[in-house]
């Protein structure tokens, strides 16, 4: 949730740079935006409610030409979506201008604080309070000390941004809530949340760690928050391309996502080998296995624990992330836990795996994003390597998630050829459903979706998580309330919901579930309900059919078309399908 990006360097556009910045993290989400630069000793704010427009609009910045800003997209969390509310804030001098993403627990007592000393508050968020706690420090301070004092006095998880009109400095610090910079060999630096915009620029990445400060001016200083010495930074380089994160030829990243899924199966079929049995001989070791996510990778999750059951024998444990905490109990010094995260920065799951690694506990990262901070806190990770998704609703990290675990769960019993046969057949299928004739008739069944208040969706087995993970994203981009649901719970209370016209989606590949799930088919058209089946046998039962041949991995195949249903329900209903309203990419607030 959130955007940071700011830029300090020889160019005198920045607050264009910074604009375009804030474009690239709108995935994140956002409700207003605002962009401080900083010239001749002054700082000029200006603030805006609602989206980001294609260009920078004509403003003050016109004729502030300046070298040095900081902009942030906000999501409300302390105070409505106002423009005093938004992001960046001055302090009472209009000296210093600051932003932040996360949580500040104990502001309500620095701000009676700052108010004893007769600072006035302007706005209703914890945010403000950073500006005046810096005002005061820098009576005596420079801002990089303030900075330190400032962050220290802080409870949460935060990452905080701020500029000194008297100084061309940008000073940030962070803990729990993500913050990376950008180097390049002309001594100029960005800031951002995630890597996305600074990748235009340049492909040198600083992944700050928790309680690290940075200075950028100049040159760029890295500093312990808890002792103040300097820190010699790492500098990594990313090798995603910038046209990755572009939408290219496609009207929307949620298309352009999903078909990208075949190359992302090929690539983890073809070259990860090495990896996936370094992997194995962890979970062999352990005395304990947990899968752990939030969202779409909890649905991944528990794809896992199926076939971890079904083609390895193996038993493993899953929950969701933002519940785990209360399952810790019988974690030990050998127990292995196993978080899956599309952006390595999910609040939900970082918080569990603090409490486990303070048992001893063993970590292995399976994430998208290089340097994140589920990575840096994993004993061993596993980079999925599936380019930057900017979607809101995830596609192909999901089916690259999918993919790792069916590799895995092969390599554990020692046929890991096996699971790349498989693979390779899924990734064809998968092609074949998305060429134009397949997505047709799925555009077709989208149109009549989009005129229904609910749908729901059944599997069983393995299309257990493929129906759970179908029907949030239906949910997601379009708004119709969609549930997903084992085929055998049916008849145990939500069977009472389905009447005549009512939609139901049936998950049916050709194997031990099949006439189960059609005999939950059955029971639902008894009633009045309109089944739609994706399945590689037409049956009876169903009033529409969309085919799927048997690949032996009905979860890579059978969740594409619903993942077209999805995006052109949202087409048919004119909404964004990359940027559904409350939603955000990466959630970094409880």
């Amino acid at each position: 949730m959130c955007g940071i990006f700011a830029y300090i360097g020889k160019k005198n556009n920045a607050a264009e740079i910074i604009f375009n910045g804030l474009k690239t993290l709108e995935y994140r989400g956002y409700d207003s935006w605002g962009i401080a630069t900083q010239n001749h000793k002054k700082i000029i704010i200006e603030k805006h409610l609602g989206k980001l427009p294609e260009k920078l609009p004509e403003s003050d910045f016109s004729n502030h030409k300046s070298g040095i800003g900081i902009g942030h997209t906000r999501w409300a969390t302390h105070g409505g979506v106002t423009l005093l509310n938004t992001h960046p804030h001055f302090d009472c001098t209009q000296q210093i201008s600051v932003l932040h993403n996360g949580i500040i627990e104990n502001y309500q007592e620095l701000k009676q604080e700052l108010q004893a000393k007769n600072h006035v508050f302007k706005s209703e968020t914890d945010t403000e309070v950073l500006a005046h706690l810096l005002e005061e420090y820098t009576k005596n301070d420079r801002l990089l000390d303030a900075m330190r004092k400032t962050f220290n006095r802080l409870r949460g998880l935060n990452a905080v941004v701020a500029v000194n009109a008297n100084n061309k400095e940008i000073i940030a610090a962070k803990n729990g809530s993500p913050l990376v910079a950008g180097i390049t060999d002309n001594n100029e630096f960005f800031l951002a949340s995630d890597t996305a915009g600074i990748l235009p620029y340049t492909s040198k990445i600083i992944f700050l760690k928790d309680n690290e400060l940075i200075s950028l001016n100049k040159h760029y200083r890295l500093y312990s928050l808890t002792t103040g010495k300097e820190i010699k930074p790492k500098v990594e380089t990313i090798n995603w391309k910038v046209q990755q994160g572009s939408k290219g030829s496609y009207k929307h990243f949620m298309l352009k996502e999903i078909n990208e899924q075949p190359r992302i199966i090929n690539e983890i079929s073809t070259t990860y080998t090495d990896r996936i049995n370094k992997l194995c001989r962890y979970i062999k070791k352990a005395q304990g296995t947990f899968f752990i996510g939030s969202g779409t990778a909890f649905h991944a999750c528990i794809a896992g624990t199926y076939l971890f059951s079904k083609i390895a024998g193996r038993h493993v444990n899953t929950a969701p992330a933002s519940e785990f905490n209360y399952l810790e109990n019988f974690l030990t010094e050998k127990s292995l836990i196993i978080p899956l995260s599309q952006s390595g920065e999910t609040i939900d799951v970082i918080e569990p795996l603090n409490r486990a690694r303070q048992k001893g506990s063993k970590i292995i990262a399976i994430t998208n994003v290089l340097g994140s901070t589920i990575y840096r806190m994993s004993n061993y990770k596993l980079l999925l390597n599936a380019g930057p998704e900017k979607a809101v609703p995830s596609t192909k990290a999901y089916l690259a998630k999918i993919s790792v675990l069916t590799m895995l769960a092969f390599a554990l019993t020692d046929k890991l050829n096996e699971g790349k046969k498989i693979l390779q057949a899924a990734k064809k299928e998968i092609q074949r459903l998305l060429d134009k004739k397949s997505r047709t008739l799925i555009k077709t069944i989208a149109n009549f979706l989009a005129e229904k208040e609910q749908i729901y969706i059944i599997g069983r087995g393995t299309s257990y998580a493929t129906a759970l993970e179908g029907a949030l994203k239906i949910k997601e981009v379009s708004y119709i309330h969609t549930e997903g649901l084992a085929g055998g719970e049916l008849k145990h209370g939500t069977i009472a919901l389905i009447s005549k016209g009512i939609p139901c989606i049936v998950i049916a590949p050709l194997d031990e579930t099949y006439d189960a799930v059609i005999s939950n088919a059955i029971e639902i058209k008894s009633r009045g309900g309109i089944i739609f089946g994706i399945s590689s046998r037409n049956n009876p039962v169903f009033d529409k059919y969309i085919e799927v041949k048997e690949t032996g991995s009905p979860l890579l195949t059978h969740v594409v078309p619903l993942q077209l249903l999805a995006y052109y329900i949202a087409i048919k209903k004119g909404l964004d399908p990359d940027k559904p309203r409350n939603l955000a990419k990466s959630v970094t607030v409880k």
